[in-house]
């Protein structure tokens, strides 16, 4: 191994770069552990044989190992400080990574173990979940809600305001199948003692003559004035002559629907009827008198003609006849309304027929006089959303009246003179208590939009009935092709339902809702149009409760309770107060039974709710063919005729508004 000097020096600084270059490796290795040690003095002793220059070499690297051996520790005991510290501050995210690490790993293991036992658990709940679901009882209907997309300008900004409507009409303090304090008062249409019998006040050679016009109710309104008007004049009257040319296209007579004998023996002592004007009577002298004409208007302008002519026909007899008389002449008129106008034995079997059908699916039923048909939207002026379709329809019956001028949908519906669609009537009978399981009968004619329009109001109440429905062809066919005694049959129908609800003005909703009262005050709802229809365009921004409660604070007075309209207000033959007297021996054991207290207490509660009177209403009625005048002011639960205020220049248009 040692050589000459040269070589020996060759040799050393050899090794000396390969044992610098063995020291550089080991310091960028962190793992100083045994076998590195051992694999490093292997390297070494077949470097260098010599034991002495490996013994340097070692003794260099323990050497060098203790010095990083002594670094660590000071590491390790800052480290520990830190720790300290941290956990003295609540800091448990500055611990030791690796402790945390095994911690983590631990727990982790932990919930592995139970993964397996809760799955099982949870997968025997699901099973039992879904056995009981099939033995459970299906929803009841009473607590079930119908969804109804709230099509409004008041819907929210989405757009998308769902107005859930209950199946069920909640629960009501009141009766809502009668009326609150009807047992107290009566008709009473009975003739004072002053009141002259017929023979002693009829003049001879003196005929009165009419000619009706209108569908079947405005006709009967017809023929109540004659009676009253002929006793006026102390003239025998002469049966009248019913409509025939008008827009329904009726050939019937007036026996063909009345029966007329009854109407001329009820009424012996009060007038004297004839079929007919004597073979070589006097020649028949035509004149019209002016609308609302009272006692002394017919001794003015008819009085002289007929003294002179003898016998007066007086032409488009409706609504001639003011509505204030002396009380003599007013309960002339209920005896005429409500007893002497009988109608013939067939319509009154078979609308006695259709109640029974009613009775028998029910004991209480609702009848509806809807008036959806495209003749009264189009003399409303009213839009309902159909589109240009609905506009271009409804705007070409309109152009057939030329008295009517360019409508204005917005104010219609602000002024209370649109009428409600099947849908908001359904939506007003639920909020006044009224559920799903009411039986309805529907007396209406064309309905516009058809099944599509009526699907809402079918959909609120499944039980939808009509004299279509309930009666057979073969049944409906000997009044199919009249259309005055279509209409007697829902006539009946409707007098003699639980609840009568009316969809507008006309003449067959006043007639009917005189009738109700006179006969017991029977539940008889109109729609404060006015009202309800701001409610219904904002139903989407409220919640039903809400909802419902507005419904029944607007319709009081719209209900058809004794003393809603003042006596004297309104058509008679809608408030024939005169003819209903209060029962004053049932009040007083009413009284008795009760204590004032409670009735008293009774009657604040009803005057609690809120009620909104229009006190600037103003209202327009005709008293002369074309002279339009105002009327004194009228309470809010009032209602007027479709068609005040229209010309007569345009018959057709009062003929069908008519009923």
């Amino acid at each position: 191994i040692f050589g000459n000097a040269t070589d020996k020096r060759r040799d050393a600084e050899r090794k000396k770069s390969k044992i610098k270059g063995i020291k550089i490796n080991c310091r960028h290795r962190t793992n100083h552990s045994i076998p590195l040690r051992i694999e490093i003095i292997s390297e070494l002793l077949l470097l260098f044989p010599d034991r002495y220059l490996t013994h340097s070499i070692f003794r260099h690297l323990v050497l060098e190992r203790v010095s990083r051996e002594r670094e660590l520790q000071s590491e390790r005991e800052s480290e520990r400080e830190c720790v300290v510290a941290a956990a003295a501050f609540g800091a448990k995210d500055m611990a030791n990574p690796r402790r945390r690490h095994h911690l983590h790993n631990h727990k982790s293991n932990a919930l592995r173990r139970f993964i397996p036992a809760i799955s099982a658990i949870f997968g025997g709940f699901l099973v039992c979940f879904v056995f009981l679901s099939f033995l459970a009882p299906p929803p009841r209907h009473s607590s079930g809600h119908v969804v109804h997309r709230a099509a409004s300008d008041g819907d929210n900004s989405n757009g998308l305001a769902l107005f859930s409507v209950p199946t069920s009409g909640g629960k009501s303090k009141y009766d809502i199948w009668r009326s609150r304090e009807s047992e107290f008062f009566y008709g009473c249409s009975n003739a004072s003692s002053k009141f002259a019998k017929a023979d002693a006040i009829t003049r001879p050679n003196r005929y009165l003559l009419i000619a009706t016009s209108g569908g079947l109710n405005q006709q009967r309104t017809g023929i109540i004035d004659a009676v009253v008007a002929a006793r006026i004049l102390n003239a025998s009257l002469v049966v009248p002559k019913l409509d025939q040319r008008s827009y329904w296209k009726d050939a019937s007579n007036f026996e063909d629907i009345f029966d007329v004998d009854w109407f001329m023996s009820t009424l012996l002592d009060d007038l004297h009827i004839l079929k007919e004007l004597p073979k070589n009577g006097p020649k028949v002298y035509t004149m019209r008198v002016p609308r609302k004409c009272n006692e002394r208007c017919y001794e003015k302008r008819v009085l002289p003609v007929i003294m002179k002519r003898h016998a007066v026909r007086l032409t488009k007899f409706d609504y001639r006849l003011a509505n204030r008389l002396e009380t003599d002449l007013q309960k002339l008129r209920c005896r005429v309304n409500y007893h002497a106008l009988k109608f013939t034995d067939p319509i009154l079997e078979m609308g006695k027929q259709l109640v029974q059908r009613m009775r028998a699916m029910s004991e209480h039923y609702i009848a509806l006089h809807l008036r959806f048909e495209p003749d009264m939207l189009a003399f409303s002026g009213c839009y309902y959303g159909g589109g240009d379709k609905e506009r271009k329809e409804l705007g070409t019956i309109r152009r057939r009246w030329k008295t009517l001028h360019g409508s204005n949908p917005d104010k219609a519906r602000r002024q209370g003179r649109c009428p409600l669609t099947p849908e908001e009537v359904g939506l007003m009978l639920r909020a006044l208590g009224y559920g799903s399981h009411v039986h309805i009968y529907v007396a209406s004619g064309e309905v516009y939009g058809g099944e599509e329009t009526l699907a809402p109001l079918k959909s609120l109440f499944p039980n939808f009935h009509s004299k279509d429905t309930i009666a057979s062809k073969d049944e409906l066919e000997q009044f199919a092709k009249f259309s005055s005694r279509m209409a007697a049959l829902d006539f009946i129908v409707c007098d003699e339902s639980d609840v009568f609800v009316t969809n507008n003005n006309g003449n067959m909703a006043k007639i009917l809702a005189g009738r109700r009262r006179y006969f017991g005050h029977k539940p008889t709802i109109r729609p404060n149009a006015k009202k309800l229809n701001k409610l219904f365009v904002n139903k989407g921004n409220m919640t039903w409760e809400e909802f419902a409660a507005k419904v029944r604070s607007h319709q009081r007075g719209f209900m058809g309770l004794p003393n809603e309209v003042r006596p004297g207000r309104g058509e008679f033959h809608e408030n024939p107060s005169t003819c209903i007297c209060e029962n004053s021996d049932a009040r007083l054991k009413s009284l008795r039974k009760f204590g004032p207290g409670k009735e008293s207490t009774r009657r604040e509660g009803e005057d609690t709710e809120d009620h909104d009177v229009d006190d600037d209403t103003e209202v327009t009625d005709p008293d002369s063919d074309g002279d339009v005048i105002l009327q004194e002011r009228r309470p809010v639960n009032e209602t007027t005729s479709d068609y005040d205020g229209i010309s007569s220049d345009e018959p057709e248009l009062e003929d069908i508004l008519s009923d």
